[in-house]
């Protein structure tokens, strides 16, 4: 993950080569659906990192077992893959999006993941504030490691789209 970045992506930094393909992608007649091939095929080669970030949040701790709705596997479920072609941004990434609707705990993923936890109300006291700690890091942790092989498996996919491009005109 870059240093600096927001916490919930494993990015493939905007480069020359995306741009040009999805040009080229433009171009040709039935380019629709040439880019939903490769937003496909990016998006399933980064579904293993993926589903290591939502078994990193599955391992936290739950203090109140069969607490409704659960909290762990409702951040495993906003938890995808992400592709976008073209536009203010260009890439893939894995992101973990807010979980609305979940025990009015919209940013969930962001709280859980953070050293210092997250503040709310004790339910039945209106005066009693606690601070809760989740497994701090769980997303970072469990994407170690993995940007490289992600990296490259996007990388084989724009290759791939490339190829195809390239088999048309010769």
């Amino acid at each position: 993950m870059a240093a600096g970045g927001p916490p919930f992506e494993l990015g493939v930094e905007t480069h020359e080569g995306l741009a040009a393909l999805t040009r080229a992608i433009r171009a040709e007649a039935d380019g629709k659906e040439l880019r939903r091939d490769l937003a496909r095929n990016m998006r399933e080669s980064l579904k293993p990192a993926a589903t290591l970030a939502k078994s990193g949040i599955m391992a936290m701790s739950s203090a109140t077992p069969g607490t409704s709705p659960a909290l762990r596997s409702a951040i495993a479920r906003k938890i995808r893959p992400e592709v976008k072609l073209g536009g203010r941004w260009s890439g893939a990434r894995i992101k973990a999006f807010k979980t609305k609707n979940i025990r009015g705990f919209n940013n969930a993923p962001k709280r859980t993941n953070r050293p210092r936890g997250w503040r709310h109300l004790v339910y039945g006291r209106p005066d009693s504030w606690v601070t809760q700690h989740g497994k701090s890091h769980w997303f970072d942790h469990a994407l170690e490691g993995v940007e490289p092989n992600a990296r490259e498996a996007v990388e084989r996919a724009m290759e791939d789209m490339a190829r195809r491009l390239a088999s048309r005109i010769g």
